[in-house]
């Protein structure tokens, strides 16, 4: 079984956790702040629980925790990992600290990768000894239930290492892709942002309301997204696919896109929808809605585990 080791304790750090050891993986974790890797074998050991009752994972919850361990010191945590996911804060100084004990701590054949959303491993990476071995893998909250992982080099990035963590997120159930140069926010962010700063400038512009822009993707295009992407929806939308398509609906969507200035996600717009969402949902509900997420996409995860591939 391989041995790895997670860097941070906090939400996505817990669900690697849960990714790596229902795999058959031992894992290793460690936190910068004492007693929290500790506390957080509780919280997995909850979730687990949770899989294990929608039918996610055969094992025995207390099967699996036990192949998790907390670390007392980041030493320890990384000792004899063949791959180490850090999951530290979103800001370049600690990233670039952490990185560099994490390069001094660990053999060069140990892959270093960072579960950053958006802070390309070129900017944290840059003056390390063992810089070839270090990468990207940016999973989907959370990913022991959305199984995407993007694998994003840096220009210097061996391509022996993106091989290896691709095989190894193949080898845990998740879906690595690969990204063939570094882009602002990844690719998921990047298709995310153009289909969220739409849904505001809709609503700026007075054509819909917030509930309705929802309901436009819950119940319109997310059902077929569930399944394929927008290359296949679009080849399956028409007769002759993907040529035909664009050769049929080329102008409107060229049209569409032309108007579509961008965004800044600040403003009166932001404070409205906001608005709208805190009178259809409280914040002291968002944790509850949160879990009540967390059970559709367990119920999902199942159904298309069940369901042909093709």
């Amino acid at each position: 079984m391989d041995q790895i080791a997670v860097v941070g304790a906090g939400l996505i750090g817990r669900a690697w956790c849960m990714v790596f050891a229902r795999a058959g993986c031992r894992v290793r974790l460690w936190d910068i702040v004492p007693g929290v890797a500790e506390a957080a074998l509780g919280l997995i050991a909850d979730r687990l629980a949770d899989l294990h009752a929608a039918g996610l994972i055969s094992e025995a919850p207390a099967a699996v925790l036990a192949r998790i361990a907390a670390a007392e010191t980041l030493a320890d945590c990384v000792a004899g990992a063949v791959h180490v996911q850090e999951n530290g804060p979103e800001r370049l100084e600690p990233k670039q600290h952490l990185f560099a004990e994490l390069d001094r701590l660990c053999p060069p054949e140990t892959v270093l990768a960072s579960s950053t959303s958006g802070i390309p491993a070129s900017e944290f990476t840059g003056n390390l000894r063992g810089q070839s071995r270090c990468l990207v893998a940016h999973p989907v909250n959370p990913p022991y239930l959305v199984p995407l992982v993007e694998i994003v080099g840096a220009p210097w990035t061996a391509p022996e290492a993106v091989a290896r963590t691709r095989a190894l997120m193949q080898r845990v159930g998740q879906v690595p892709v690969v990204a063939l140069k570094e882009t602002r926010g990844f690719v998921l962010n990047r298709l995310q942002a153009a289909l969220v700063a739409e849904a505001f400038r809709l609503v700026r512009d007075g054509v819909m309301a917030p509930e309705d822009v929802d309901a436009c993707v819950r119940d319109g295009l997310g059902l077929r997204w569930s399944f394929m992407g927008p290359f296949e929806t679009i080849d399956l939308n028409a007769p002759g696919g993907v040529a035909d398509y664009c050769e049929r609906f080329g102008p409107l969507m060229g049209a569409i896109t032309a108007e579509q200035a961008p965004f800044g996600f600040a403003g009166p717009v932001v404070e409205a929808v906001a608005a709208t969402r805190r009178q259809a949902l409280p914040l002291d509900g968002i944790e509850a809605r949160s879990a009540w997420r967390d059970r559709r996409l367990m119920a999902l995860a199942a159904h298309r585990r069940d369901q042909p591939a093709t």
